[in-house]
């Protein structure tokens, strides 16, 4: 099996043009119809861990050996041997994002970060074609 690789940066244009969109649509509702200040600075004040994440640039990625998996965001990285692995959970949720869980073979679970996984189709298929066992739970109440 050939090594998986995936690597995610905070930094995009999508990101960008995105924040500037916002602060664009603020701006006009400023001056067109007399939006409310506070409630334009509350809205500029959810957008600020966007504006964070663009200026800090923080790196994420993951990647599928024969031997081993390996993830890292931020600071924080980590690896597990395959062996160690029992399955592989993939939970949508009802926002349609795909939450990863490994369980280990202590029946410990142990959760991915959500800004190192690859799309989950071709994650699942990878994990599948390394021979770990990958359960798919659809839109879960709890």
């Amino acid at each position: 099996m050939e090594a998986f690789q995936y690597h995610h940066r905070s930094r995009s244009w999508r990101a960008l043009i995105i924040l500037g969109a916002v602060y664009a649509l603020l701006l006009v509702g400023l001056i067109t119809i007399d939006l409310v200040w506070w409630i334009a600075a509350l809205a500029v004040l959810c957008t600020l861990p966007a504006v964070y994440e663009f200026l800090t640039d923080r790196r994420a990625g993951l990647s599928l050996t024969a031997q081993e998996l390996r993830w890292f965001t931020g600071t924080l990285s980590r690896d597990m041997a395959l062996g160690d692995i029992k399955t592989v959970r993939f939970d949508t949720r009802w926002d349609l994002s795909v939450r990863v869980t490994l369980i280990l073979q202590s029946d410990r679970k142990l959760r991915l970060p959500h800004e190192c996984l690859p799309p989950h189709r071709d994650f699942e298929a990878r994990l599948k074609h390394a021979g770990l066992h990958v359960e798919r739970h659809h839109f879960a109440i709890f």
